[in-house]
This record gives structure tokens, C-alpha cells and sequence, in this order.
């Protein structure tokens, strides 16, 4: 279990990147999702002891962050940006990560590494040079070097960016396999990649704790909200941006689906998406900060 009590993390220059944050986060796959910006990275950072908070404290397994040397040896990081030697091939690269993870027997690190190379799906390229990769490959060979050693916590920030949709599945699904025994935290600011996958959400934004729960009770904060009508496109032109969610062109218009508290003219009441909800409920807190200032 990851116990995080009342964290926040101040800019250099005053602003908050966290604002008193309270989870905690059990075994599993675990969604943190929220826009650019919202203190995701922040907290992913801190969790790593990569960076220190400026107040409040975690806790991994109940062992506390300032335990750092025996947190790092229970985690797997991977970075938003991953950087890796170009010039080495992958077994290489990850046998520069065994050592530097202490695994110092070579004969061990070479089975792990072969078994998990095999896990990723990159046996076959095992020795080609890093710089022949496609993006969706470092991501894997990234996710291998994190779970060198067998750590209990895998995390992973905005994983799936930049990954064509066939490769962002393929990595989904590789993360749930290994969320079994672990707790796999995964920040993202894209529904799908915690839609399917995560059994915990919370949801981060401005650096304050929005949400957490179960994906039913963030599905449910758009519940009443989400309305369809076919509108004509000087009616649609009229509409608030920021309150549509899709539109489709028919026969009859524009099918638009838009989120607001108050009915279009001639629109449905629909059954709101797990999207919907995460919009709805951005909405209802920028909304809340726009009457308060």
C-alpha cells in the first residue's frame, strides 16, 4: 500500500505543484489521471525520491520517503521522458541498469534480463542498437528496465505519449499483466488508458486531489449532465467549446454530445462515459474557482 498524507510541493518561485494531497493507493493497477499541468509528474517524482516534498509525507509499504535508499530498492520508474544510450543494444543497456540497480551477480542479471526481454516482447531485437527503435519499443525497453530486480511498485508517467493506437493497447495490456502482486501507478492525462485496466482512480488537477475512488464514481459526476441534439451548424457555432465533448454530421445536423447542468433546446438526456464524468467534473471545479475569484 502507498500512504500519501497531506503532501504538497511548492515551485521555486511560490506557485503549488501539489496542494495538500491525501491518497491512498492499493494493489493493482492504479490510475492517476489528470490535464498537463495538474501536479501528476509532481507527485510521480516525489514518490521516487527523485525530489523531496515541501511538506506532508508518503509512505511505500510503510516505510517513509526519507528512507530513500531502501524506497529506491522497491520501486520501478519510468519517466515521462526516457532517455537511453542510443548506441547500445537493449540487453546491454539493461545490463548497465542490473548493475546499477546492484545485481551483481552476472549470471542472475543475464536470466532476468533475457526473461524479460521475453515479457516485453523485444527477444527478438535483444541485440539491435537502442537507435533502431520505434517509439513503442523504447517504452517497453523502458518498462523492462524498470522492473529489473523485481521491485513491488512499478511507476510510470504519461507511459502511452506518442504511441500510435496499436502499440498504446499493446502497452495498456502489458502494464495490467504486471500489475498482478504489485501496485502499478499510472499517470495519464488520456480516459482510455485507465479505463480498461485500472481497479483505482484518482484524479489530479491545479495540484489538489479532485476525485478518488473507484472508475463507477467518477462515471457517476457526470451523471444528469450529459446531453445529444441534433443542432444546425449557426447553433453549434453558438455553443460553449469547452462544453462539447464530440460531434458527428448526419442527416438531420450535427450530432453534438455536450456537457452543461442546464438542457439544449431539444436535447436528450444520455447516459454519461467514464470521459464524460472526468469532464464534467473538471468543469464543475474550474467552475467553482471562477465564482470563488
Amino acid at each position: 500500500m502507498i500512504q500519501i498524507d497531506h503532501l504538497s510541493k511548492k515551485y521555486t518561485r511560490g506557485g503549488l505543484a501539489l496542494d495538500d494531497v491525501t491518497l491512498t493507493l492499493q494493489e493493482g493497477m492504479v490510475g492517476l489521471l489528470g490535464p498537463n499541468g495538474a501536479g501528476k509528474s509532481s507527485l510521480m517524482r516525489i514518490l521516487a525520491t527523485l525530489t523531496a516534498p515541501t511538506s506532508g509525507g508518503a509512505s511505500i509499504f510503510g516505510v517513509p520517503l526519507k528512507n530513500a535508499e531502501e524506497i529506491r530498492r522497491m520501486i520501478g520508474y519510468l519517466p515521462q521522458q526516457f532517455q537511453v544510450y542510443p548506441q547500445l543494444t537493449a540487453t546491454e543497456f539493461l545490463d548497465y541498469v542490473g548493475v546499477m540497480k546492484g545485481i551483481k551477480d552476472a549470471k542472475k542479471r543475464k536470466s532476468e534480463i533475457s526473461s524479460l526481454l521475453e515479457e516485453v516482447n523485444l527477444q527478438d531485437k535483444a541485440n539491435k542498437r537502442v537507435r533502431t527503435y520505434s517509439g513503442g519499443m523504447k517504452r517497453r525497453l523502458g518498462i523492462a528496465q524498470a522492473l529489473l530486480g523485481s521491485p513491488q511498485v512499478l511507476i510510470v508517467d504519461e507511459p502511452t505519449a506518442g504511441l500510435d493506437p496499436e502499440e498504446r493497447v499493446r502497452f495498456r495490456n502489458l502494464l495490467t499483466r504486471f500489475s498482478l502482486g504489485r501496485i502499478v501507478l499510472l499517470s495519464t492525462h488520456i480516459v482510455a488508458d485507465i479505463e480498461s485496466n485500472c481497479r483505482q482512480i484518482a484524479v489530479l488537477d491545479k495540484g489538489k486531489v479532485r476525485m478518488s475512488g473507484e472508475l463507477s464514481e467518477l462515471q457517476k459526476c457526470g451523471r444528469g449532465k450529459v446531453w445529444e441534439a441534433h443542432l444546425s451548424e449557426a447553433e453549434f457555432a453558438s455553443l460553449d467549446p469547452m462544453a462539447v465533448v464530440s460531434t458527428r454530421r448526419t442527416e438531420e445536423g450535427l450530432l453534438c454530445r455536450v456537457i452543461g447542468d442546464r438542457p439544449l433546446s431539444g436535447a436528450a438526456l444520455v447516459q454519461p462515459t467514464l470521459e464524460d464524468g472526468y469532464l464534467a467534473l473538471l468543469r464543475s471545479e474550474h467552475a467553482k474557482g471562477v465564482a470563488k475569484s
